[in-house]
């Protein structure tokens, strides 16, 4: 979290029209489209969450 208590990243996984899960992942302000075709919910935050360590390892 920043000094104004809002959170670097946000994730919502949501599923597709076609029955696939994807993420959206906004970190500091930029939004990243859906990414993935994931079988299962869980597979979807998974790779959320691996994909937001890896911004904020960045920096």
């Amino acid at each position: 979290m920043n000094s104004d208590n809002k959170p670097d990243a946000t994730i919502k996984v949501e599923k597709r029209l076609n029955g696939r899960w994807a993420f959206v992942l906004t970190f500091r302000g930029v939004t990243y489209p859906g990414q993935g075709q994931f079988t299962t919910e869980l597979q979807a935050q998974a790779a959320a969450h691996a994909a937001m360590k890896l911004l904020q390892q960045r920096g």
